[in-house]
């Protein structure tokens, strides 16, 4: 049985499409991955359509428009093309992230305060199709201040250094997320988070006041090779209210 936590949590299915595009096989079948993550208390389902395409598809955008019962959160560069897509797509939520075609994942958050003009442009043209947008970002408050002034309504928040990170240095680091959260509330922004986010570290962050939302992938996605992916999304829930 799935257990309930106040902050929501985005499932990322992007590393089970991963496992299909090794060998371009029709398997893993990401309708099913869907299905499952949702039965097992997912609020929504993330996916990253990647420029260099290196797991979710076009097709796979689509589809899951149609078969998502919760709410679909699509990650993209702040491009026309991801643009345009998404503005067929019409997802009910779109996260803009920073991409670098030789990066293993997306590392660190995206530069507001030098790209602003652009990131206000493709936020805006979101926002008019009824699309609830988010920027990743650093938990920075000069880079919190230019989201709210590139008229996102929701940030996430970068927690990759907090979960490569031990010790003092980590506490350290969950106290910087903590005042990120309690300055982007202040300004009237919803505040999500994700990256590198797993079992033995989401607790922290996920009882954050003000935290709204959680997106994870790689952790339960690899735990449920040993589990199965129903258990994997419920022990992620179990942990969130540990």
């Amino acid at each position: 049985m799935s257990v309930k936590s106040k902050v929501r949590l985005g499932v990322n299915l992007d590393h089970v499409m991963t496992i299909r595009q090794a060998r371009f096989t029709p398997y893993p079948d990401l309708k099913q991955a869907i299905e499952l993550s949702e039965k097992a208390g997912a609020d929504g389902i993330t996916m990253h359509l990647r420029e260099d395409r290196r797991h979710i598809q076009d097709d796979d955008v689509y589809l899951a428009k149609q078969v998502i019962q919760s709410s679909m959160n699509l990650e993209m560069a702040a491009t026309d093309e991801m643009r345009d897509i998404a503005l067929d797509v019409k997802p009910e939520n779109c996260c803009i992230v920073p991409e670098h075609r030789q990066e293993l994942t997306t590392e660190g958050g995206l530069d507001v305060v030098a790209h602003g003009a652009r990131i206000k442009d493709i936020t805006s043209a979101l926002t008019e199709a009824n699309i609830a947008v988010s920027l990743f970002i650093e938990p920075d408050h000069k880079v919190i201040d230019a989201s709210a002034e590139a008229g996102a309504p929701v940030i996430e928040l970068h927690t990759g250094t907090y979960a490569s990170s031990v010790g003092d240095k980590q506490v350290q680091e969950l106290k910087r997320i903590m005042n990120a959260v309690a300055h982007a509330a202040s300004l009237g922004l919803v505040v999500n988070a994700g990256h590198g986010l797993h079992y033995e570290n989401v607790a922290p962050i996920a009882n954050i006041e003000h935290m709204f939302e959680l997106n994870i992938g790689h952790s339960i996605v690899a735990y449920a090779l040993f589990v199965g992916l129903e258990t994997a999304v419920q022990e992620m829930r179990t942990k969130m209210c540990t």
